[in-house]
């Protein structure tokens, strides 16, 4: 088990309004139902892991592309719809924020029950993961949220999170069973974030000596050290386009907006489905299908469903509401033997990455944003602040004009 990255993130406070909420969570079974399928459960823990990945799927989720609420928010809306279908997933999720954190070692003790597994290491395994973050790594960040994810097959991953009160920060930690023997003795390869002066590092080789007699666990030598990922998102709120791999989201809009599936013998069976809903299954599709270098730049699957605080544009429930539509009657065709729209779902991210060979971005993308705005109303857009209105009405800085009625 090693650490295998972290995400540095600014702090945001608010809230999940219900309609994402309850979006949020079947989109994330359905996503998760799909990767089942087609890659088995150890590539959910893997994909958990890795913090590029866990931050496109909170964009394309519709949460702010890069704020400290991804972490809580997806973990919550992920255990509200997996846990009821652990058995038949095989999937678990212990853990959350807060006094939910503390609940972690009884509840991987009842799973531990349910599967076979060793309950007294899972629990062990969460204790220290949090130790060493908490503890070990004295980097500024004290730890609110801690999320334990793991299969019926042993596997697992840690989510957890701390906060900075000095720079209104967050960092997120991810650990992975793979490929490590300690925890304490350089379980990571780096830590990443804003330089804050010197820091305690514990799991140091050349702190051995203070080790003794803080941790006793095993000090059996690591595995080689991997280079460990590190995602540190800027402080603006707005997508702007450095935080965008534009030849990627361009060859989307082309393909969505001027190629119709009419054009594309294995889109057929999306025939009928408007533009703006591919853009978003365009999307879904790579965050499901997608090589880990595609999720470098998470801010690009926020042109999924926009941001519920209207960055880059509404959370256009209707597209949302399609998207999962068009999933869930593709999940429950392929348990029935029926696999053709998952593989048209699946064919659309191919044939994306095939077009961007020879795409040459040639858009301003605040002019995509301002599109997208403009027509949020006609697709149910909504923010925290309320529903999107039509141009007229809307404030010149693109921002949302309430209504009190």
């Amino acid at each position: 088990m090693k650490r295998s990255g972290s995400a540095d993130l600014p702090l945001h406070y608010g809230y999940v309004p219900q309609w994402l909420y309850e979006r949020m969570s079947k989109l994330g079974l359905a996503v998760f139902e799909v990767i089942l399928a087609d890659y088995g459960k150890n590539e959910i823990i893997r994909r958990m892991s890795d913090p590029f990945w866990f931050q496109s799927l909170g964009a394309v989720m519709g949460m702010d592309w890069h704020s400290s609420g991804v972490t809580t928010s997806v973990m919550g809306a992920l255990k509200r719809a997996i846990n009821p279908n652990s058995k038949e997933l095989g999937i678990y999720i212990a853990g959350g924020k807060g006094k939910f954190s503390k609940e972690t070692p009884n509840e991987l003790l009842k799973i531990a029950d349910l599967t076979g597994l060793n309950g007294t290491e899972l629990v062990k395994a969460s204790k220290l993961s949090a130790k060493v973050d908490n503890t070990a790594i004295q980097d500024g960040y004290q730890l609110y949220t801690h999320n334990f994810i793991l299969n019926d097959e042993g596997s697992w991953t840690v989510v957890q999170q701390g906060m900075s009160g000095k720079d209104k920060t967050a960092r997120r930690y991810h650990w992975h069973s793979e490929n490590l023997k300690s925890f304490v003795d350089e379980p990571h390869s780096g830590i990443c974030g804003k330089n804050q002066g010197i820091i305690l590092d514990l799991t140091a080789k050349s702190a051995v000596e203070n080790r003794k007699g803080i941790i006793e666990i095993s000090h059996e030598p690591p595995e080689k050290i991997m280079k460990e990922v590190s995602l540190i998102l800027p402080a603006h709120h707005d997508v702007q386009a450095s935080d965008v791999n534009l030849k990627r989201l361009g060859a989307i809009l082309s393909m969505t907006r001027e190629m119709q599936p009419e054009n594309f013998e294995d889109l057929l069976l999306l025939k009928g489905v408007g533009p703006r809903t591919m853009q978003s299954l365009a999307l879904v599709s790579e965050v499901i299908h997608g090589a880990p270098s595609r999720f470098q730049d998470p801010a690009r699957f926020s042109f999924a469903h926009g941001g519920k605080d209207g960055h880059p544009f509404p959370v256009p429930t209707k597209i949302y509401d399609e998207t999962l539509d068009i999933l869930r009657t593709g999940i429950e065709k392929s348990k029935l033997g029926n696999s053709d729209k998952m593989q048209a779902i699946k064919k659309l991210h191919e044939i994306n990455v095939k077009l961007e060979e020879n795409f040459t971005p040639d858009f301003d993308i605040q002019e995509v944003i301002e599109e997208e705005r403009n027509n949020s109303w006609r697709f149910g857009g909504k923010t925290v602040f309320g529903d999107a209105k039509p141009p007229g009405n809307r404030k010149p800085d693109g921002g949302i004009q309430l209504s009190l009625f």
